[in-house]
């Protein structure tokens, strides 16, 4: 899809007779840029960090809990009594198959709040770039391109006018 959108750009910039090359404004957006280095987006991090600590702290307790009752086994499960053994064994698969619940339920719902947070900072992202497009006459304003010059890179534009809302 990224390829159709840059091959159709390649062909409307290449039906502009040269006539009308001297007069096209084009720029591009590193989004990727945006998404890492923008305020919204920093901010959106340190929420998610705040939003998830708990849950990521039960899992590290959780996954300590499984490690020190595997060392026991290892160190003690000669000496135990088989039916102890037994139980300790059960007990480990237990908490194991919940580690890997939790761990993935955890990797679900961090996903999609970071999917959600990232789809407002687009908004945001499209609002400023369409206003830096009209107030500066932009004709086209790419952001998935192989290489772009740095005289037409609108990336720190971007990231000033985000920081400033």
């Amino acid at each position: 899809m990224k390829f159709l959108r840059l091959v159709l750009a390649v062909a409307l910039l290449s039906s502009v007779s040269a006539v009308y090359a001297d007069n096209v404004k084009i720029g591009w957006i590193n989004i990727e840029r945006i998404f890492r280095e923008a305020a919204p987006a920093q901010k959106a991090t340190k929420k998610l960090e705040q939003e998830f600590a708990s849950r990521d702290a039960d899992l590290q307790r959780l996954g300590k809990q499984a490690r020190d009752l595997q060392t026991s086994l290892d160190r003690d499960g000669l000496t135990m009594s088989e039916s102890d053994r037994n139980a300790k064994q059960r007990e480990l698969a237990d908490l194991n198959r919940e580690f890997q619940r939790k761990q993935r339920e955890f990797r679900e719902d961090l996903n999609t709040r970071r999917n959600e947070e990232l789809a407002g900072i687009q908004e945001r992202a499209n609002k400023v770039i369409r206003q830096i497009a009209v107030s500066e006459k932009y004709d086209l304003i790419l952001s998935d391109v192989i290489y772009a010059s740095p005289t037409i890179d609108l990336t720190d534009k971007v990231l000033k006018a985000l920081s400033d809302k």
